[in-house]
């Protein structure tokens, strides 16, 4: 059995990295910090520690929204996607501690009342008006960020008031630096945090701005045609200048924005369902929602915006030279232009596609054209006359591939199945690691 050596992941090193970052800051404020005694030391020492680490790892937060691609290509915008939202609620939980703890320390030293030592604090501190109102608008995008008001509010509008996260960051950075005691007299301390919150900000104005900026002045592609391929799922092919020279990989999606009615405030990930080609894209995509669905009435000549490439669902993560592939509803996408392009012998690729009836295999007849190419393994799965859902387990998979466990396996779909395909992969034997997995649902 060939072993072909993956694309290595940065993800272990930059973990290592951000916590040696927060052991840094926790040692500042240790060297800044005299002997605590008595519980009103501990209340505002508590709350200079936690305004330290909430500054911290509100710079974290934005840097993994600045879609830096040794991030977004290497460790897989789904992932990314988790961090940020993971570390979001962390920083919260910081940013609330620091201003309970440092008010109700202040107010114990004072002897005064809470509500009067919050507001002393607001008006008379150096930049705490601003610190205020950009904490404020900190909170509101962590409350509609909960998976509660989130699920409940377009994504336009929930994409544009997340945005304010730069607004709050800005707003709350200056009372770091006026008002906390380990910068006032440290001049090394603040150089080191203007060079971080500098950095940051430079990759966030770079990979957001400026760099598709220049790539859609190079590339200016438009759609060419929208081809039905399946009930509810249609074709988009775009055209444009040198495409090939995006540094596209099969497997990967950009962020699309089509220039047209209703869709223009718009930007969604989508996967390339063929390989790049000098001049055009495709993309094929399945009515989910409303801009899905809107995609079926977009005209020739209609300008597009487009940010990438992004994934990390790519040929780099192949280990083995034999792979399954496991592709339910829009998951056909990506895999489909795998299936073309992995490289090796035909008969070590398989492709299983899971649908609802033979009708909604889209894209099918170039999968039997590829399979008959390059002789690989072209399978599905659909529905029952009667409904009944063939399940994917891991005895079908043996029976299937009865080396299975030799195999690297690529799963692209709803949630639902590669849950089960999951599972069913590691009852059968697939190890963790072999098991590759890219969700959009972001």
């Amino acid at each position: 059995m060939r072993r072909i050596r993956p694309r290595r992941s940065p993800a272990v090193p930059l973990t290592l990295l951000s916590w040696a970052g927060a052991a840094a800051v926790v040692t500042l404020w240790w060297q800044n910090t005299p002997n605590v005694v008595g519980n009103t030391a501990w209340l505002v020492g508590g709350g200079r520690l936690t305004g330290l680490l909430s500054g911290y790892s509100i710079a974290l937060v934005v840097l993994l929204m600045a879609r830096v691609p040794a991030l977004e290509r290497r460790v897989g915008s789904d992932r990314v996607a988790r961090w940020h939202a993971m570390s979001g609620r962390y920083t919260l939980c910081l940013i609330i501690a620091h201003v309970v703890l440092i008010i109700w320390g202040y107010a114990a030293q004072a002897q005064t009342s809470v509500v009067d030592q919050t507001v002393t604090v607001v008006t008379e501190y150096p930049d705490m008006i601003k610190a205020a109102i950009g904490t404020g608008l900190l909170l509101l995008i962590g409350l509609i960020s909960a998976g509660l008001v989130r699920r409940r509010m377009p994504y336009e509008a929930w994409y544009y008031l997340h945005l304010l996260t730069y607004a709050g960051v800005f707003l709350t950075f200056w009372h770091q630096l006026s008002a906390g005691a380990e910068f006032v007299a440290d001049e090394m301390a603040r150089t080191a945090w203007y060079a971080l919150y500098g950095t940051v900000s430079a990759a966030v104005v770079w990979y957001r701005v400026l760099v598709p900026v220049g790539l859609n002045l190079r590339h200016r592609m438009r759609v060419l045609a929208v081809v039905p391929e399946a009930p509810g799922m249609v074709s988009v092919v775009i055209g444009g200048r040198n495409l090939d020279r995006l540094g596209a990989e099969p497997g990967q999606f950009f962020r699309w924005r089509f220039l047209a009615p209703g869709l223009r405030w718009g930007s969604h990930p989508y996967s390339l369902s063929a390989p790049p080609q000098e001049e055009r894209l495709r993309i094929t995509v399945k009515a989910v929602g409303g801009h899905s669905t809107a995609l079926a009435t977009l005209e020739p000549g209609t300008r597009v915006w487009a940010e990438g490439p992004y994934g990390s669902m790519t040929t780099g993560r192949r280990s083995r030279s034999k792979v399954l592939m496991i592709a339910g509803g829009a998951g056909i996408t990506p895999l489909r232009a795998l299936f073309e392009t992995l490289p090796g012998r035909g008969s070590d690729i398989t492709l299983l596609y899971r649908a609802r009836s033979m009708e909604d295999l889209a894209l099918w007849d170039e999968l039997q054209r590829i399979a008959e190419e390059r002789g690989a393994r072209l399978l599905y799965a659909v529905n029952g006359p009667d409904g009944a859902r063939p399940e994917i387990t891991p005895e079908r998979l043996r029976s299937v591939l009865p080396d299975i466990d030799r195999h690297d396996v690529f799963v692209c779909g709803p949630p639902g199945l590669a849950e089960h395909a999951y599972a069913a992969l590691r009852e059968a034997g697939v190890p963790d690691r072999r098991i590759h997995h890219e969700s959009f649902e972001m």
